[in-house]
């Protein structure tokens, strides 16, 4: 219907206006606080013309927005380019810290034509370098046993009227931000985690509006995070080198309007007392006695003499570089489903679905009556909480004293309270609400917030079958509970930084969402916690803990895959660069311990149904892939020794792998099970003169298990990949449709709203029930059944790979996938025998079509036959063709 309206408009010749759009800084609307030197430009043609494409851009860059919009650069101009990118890194005169600079850019049209107008937008520059900082790093002088989270509090004067004001705040631990007795911006748990002793984020403000003329107060509360991680765990954070009570770093840029500039900072004038917060992990929960609260404590007039003086402490790094990423935040307020009274003081809230965040409850009661709010993933046959499912990896001495998964609130008596905490998130459905006194609560006493790096959706699923509709909104609640700051394994137990689980799920992250901050950001964490050696754990980031266990090829891959992956859905190669080294010194190492090709460490393919694939398979695989990617990487980036080197390399690990596990006569590798059979597939091992034999075996393989799984998350990854890509895609979907055990769809079925940790639900453990490490299926449906894929040799969606698979046991299929050049759209549907396809190429890009056509059909468009052979080129615009 879309594609019909395009193609209505476009022959009585209305199209909507042609401009630039989505204009971006470090892939950020409008930031500010940006540190890099050269930041990068991006932009969109919005045209709806048949071929639309832009020819040239010129860029214009300065400090004054009238003289920018007029063409006048004072930081830089660019001169007329003649090309069709839409990504640029600036190259002007030196930015200058605390700076506005304001860009526009000028486009012409695939006619030569000038857009009528260019299009404006801004970014503000922060600190560019920690010598800038004017503040001390400043603390109470507890140590870090004390439990009470600790406030901070300074006044200060304004005499004169306030132009604008930048708060810039860096925090060893978490912090929330306070101006005259309202709470700076809506982020949560700034800022992001990082390895604290080698790299800080700090976060800037736009506080113009918080601040009036005369006296104004700051308030600063901070919370342990993973800096003074006081739980305890069997990934030993509380014994973290770095670990230490919180501190922070403050400056307030504040200017006048007659060009004046005032800096206030974090110093010796501030005062600090504790509060309700009594006790705050990022593990477990928080406990907030609300007799403690000081009403006004963020205000100017309030009186503070019975506060302390602050102790000034080292900065925990020497690099401190700006937050420029999308924030967690409280992304979406969850209505309590339904609710069951237990008793007076025992109150069961299921939210309806599994998520990641916080509870809120409203309620009234007795002064110091205290309430547990337990969160737990499911309910026990008698409807409390059943945390079981996660007690394996939590027993430990302070599990009383520290209970897991719940905040404890003692009540004040003054009327009508609300709670939710500051400093913790969970991973939950239901929440049980226990009292000491009867207390009386009804369904809308509770709600929850769904919490996450607040990344833009860039994709969507929508087909006829309710199955994969609700797998794909699956995954992503799970790619989404496990997205904060880094990606996680799971939010109830564990909040790790697993690497294997990340670059398995990165395709579903990209297709979905615009994560581009996010990973930019956890690669810098990897490059931060590397070895000498090459070595990396297989959590990032850690205490110490996972260099020793878990961190071979087939997991700590993340190095190279996510870089690559970043490349091909963004056509930005400055990730690959700056990881290039790391990837260099990860495979070299690789190379020494195991010459001959083959190497056995990892882990295996975890958590598979029955069937042990050999971990030296496997692993080696991996080490083939990422050596792969380092001789792309080496050619993208111009270094052509390395790229003979280590295509060499690369030949070298897939002849060893062929030679020992591949049996040429049959194309079966080991034992044929599916995770053997499907990752030399999907990771192109297999010779080409055997791809088809190979993918004949594993499709009687997957039949001969009566179309279910025999996998562990390696081959979850590979399986759907390898038979689709290979003429089985019938087969891959019978098997991503199934609905009985083993399956994703056995999940479903039995009202999962989250992907889980292991395929038997009934598991006494490792099952947690949002986990993202089985998610390859939702990228899998833009790949296979939309068809949409990233060319690299023209990466970024410049040129669209269209190759879907017209299924059986579908009715139609759409997926839409917004990249660097705009929406792409592939839907198609049956109409009585045959199948009406709609394809959607945004301006400035093209697509080439695989149509499948190997059972006699043939391709119409407008009535007429097409001639295709191999593929069919399309320019920018909307399409509809028919197959039959």
């Amino acid at each position: 219907m879309l594609c019909a309206i395009f193609q209505l408009l476009f022959l009585f010749g209305i199209h909507a206006p042609v401009k630039a759009v989505a204009l971006k800084c470090e892939y950020l609307s409008n930031p500010i606080g940006i540190d890099a030197p050269n930041p990068r430009l991006t932009w969109q043609l919005s045209d709806d013309k048949q071929g639309a494409k832009q020819t040239v851009y010129q860029i214009t860059v300065g400090t004054d927005s009238l003289a920018v919009s007029n063409g006048q650069g004072i930081a830089w101009q660019t001169d007329k380019v003649n090309s069709s990118t839409n990504l640029i890194a600036y190259a002007g005169k030196a930015l200058q810290p605390y700076t506005k600079y304001f860009w526009s850019i000028s486009l012409w049209d695939k006619d030569g034509k000038k857009i009528a107008a260019p299009t404006i937008a801004s970014f503000e520059t922060g600190l560019m370098g920690i010598k800038n900082w004017k503040g001390y790093w400043i603390s109470d002088d507890h140590d870090i046993n004390t439990k009470p989270a600790s406030y901070f509090r300074k006044t200060f004067e304004t005499g004169k009227k306030i132009v604008s004001a930048r708060a810039y705040i860096a925090a060893a631990g978490l912090y929330e931000l306070y101006i005259n007795g309202k709470k700076v911006g809506d982020h949560r748990l700034d800022p992001m985690y990082t390895r604290f002793d080698r790299r800080n984020l700090y976060v800037s403000y736009d506080v113009t509006a918080d601040l009036q003329t005369g006296k104004n107060a700051i308030g600063v509360i901070l919370g342990n995070g993973w800096y003074n991680f006081q739980s305890v765990g069997v990934w030993d954070f509380e014994r973290a080198p770095w670990r230490n009570r919180p501190a922070f770093c403050l400056d307030l840029h504040v200017t006048y309007d007659d060009g004046s500039v005032e800096t206030i900072t974090s110093d010796k004038s501030w005062k600090t007392s504790f509060g309700p917060i009594i006790y705050n992990s990022i593990y477990t929960g928080e406990q907030y006695d609300a007799r403690l609260e000081q009403p006004g404590w963020d205000t100017a007039n309030f009186d503070d003499t019975k506060w302390n003086g602050i102790a000034n402490r080292q900065a925990p790094s020497l690099n401190i570089v700006s937050q420029a990423m999308q924030p967690i935040r409280n992304v979406e307020k969850i209505i309590c489903k339904s609710m069951s009274k237990i008793n007076d003081t025992t109150y069961i809230f299921d939210m309806g679905r599994n998520i990641a965040g916080v509870s809120q409850i409203t309620l009234n009661g007795d002064s110091g009556t205290i309430v547990r709010l337990t969160h737990a993933e499911r309910l026990y046959k008698n409807g409390y909480p059943d945390q079981s499912n996660v007690d394996y990896f939590l027993s430990t001495p302070t599990r009383k004293s520290d209970p897991f998964s719940t905040d404890i609130y003692k009540l004040s008596g003054k009327g009508q309270e609300t709670f939710m905490p500051r400093f913790n998130y969970k991973g939950f459905q239901y929440v049980e609400v226990t009292s000491n006194k009867p207390i009386s609560l009804t369904k809308e006493s509770l709600v929850a917030y769904f919490m996450h790096s607040d990344v833009e959706p860039t994709g969507s699923i929508s087909s006829s079958s309710e199955l994969i509709n609700k797998l794909w909104a699956a995954s992503n609640a799970s790619y989404l509970s496990n997205l904060f700051g880094y990606p996680t394994d799971c939010p109830q137990r564990e909040k790790n930084g697993w690497t294997g689980d990340a670059h398995i799920a990165s395709e579903t992250g990209l297709y979905n969402f615009d994560g581009i901050t996010i990973y930019e950001k956890w690669m810098a964490d990897h490059r931060d916690e590397q070895q000498p050696n090459g070595v990396l754990p297989s959590i990032i980031p850690t205490d110490g803990w996972g260099y020793e266990w878990g961190n071979g090829p087939d997991w700590t891959s993340t190095i190279a895959i996510i870089p690559w992956n970043v490349y091909l859905f963004y056509g930005d190669p400055k990730l690959l660069s700056d990881c290039y080294g790391n990837i260099q010194r990860y495979v070299n190492h690789i190379n020494e311990l195991y010459p001959t090709g083959l190497t056995t460490w990892g882990l295996g393919d975890w958590a598979p149904v029955k069937s042990k694939t050999p971990v030296e398979l496997t692993s080696s695989a991996y080490y083939y892939v990422d050596v792969n990617i380092l001789a792309k990487a080496a050619k993208i980036l111009g270094k052509a020794g390395d790229y003979a080197k280590y295509s060499t390399l690369a030949t070298k690990i897939k002849d060893a792998i062929n030679a020992k596990y591949l049996n040429p006569k049959t194309g079966i590798y080991a034992e044929g099970h599916q995770t053997e059979q499907s990752v030399p597939l999907c990771w192109g091992i297999v010779p080409d003169s055997l791809k088809a034999q190979a993918a004949a075996h594993l499709a009687d393989s997957v039949a001969a298990n009566n179309f279910h799984l025999d996998v562990g998350i390696l081959g979850a990854k590979a399986i759907l990949n390898a038979l689709s890509e290979n003429g089985q895609a019938q087969t891959a979907y019978r098997l991503a449709s199934q609905d009985t055990y083993p399956s994703w769809g056995w999940w479903i079925v039995n009202g999962a709203t989250t992907l889980y940790e292991n395929w038997n639900i009934n598991a006494p453990r490792d099952l947690s029930l949002n986990h993202i490490m089985f998610g390859e299926i939702d990228a899998w449906l833009y790949k296979a059944l939309g068809g949409i894929k990233p060319d690299e040799t023209q990466p970024g969606f410049k040129n669209i790979l269209l190759s879907p698979n017209f299924v059986t046991g579908l009715d139609h299929f759409e997926a839409t996938h917004t990249g660097p050049y705009g929406k792409i759209i592939s839907s198609w549907k049956r109409v009585g025998k045959g199948i009406n396809y709609a394809v959607t190429v945004p301006a400035n890009s093209t697509a080439s079509i695989v149509f499948p056509t190997n059972d006699g059909k043939k391709v119409y468009a407008n009535g007429k036959e097409l001639s295709i052979q191999n593929n069919y080129q399309l320019q920018a615009g909307s399409y509809e063709f028919e197959i039959k």
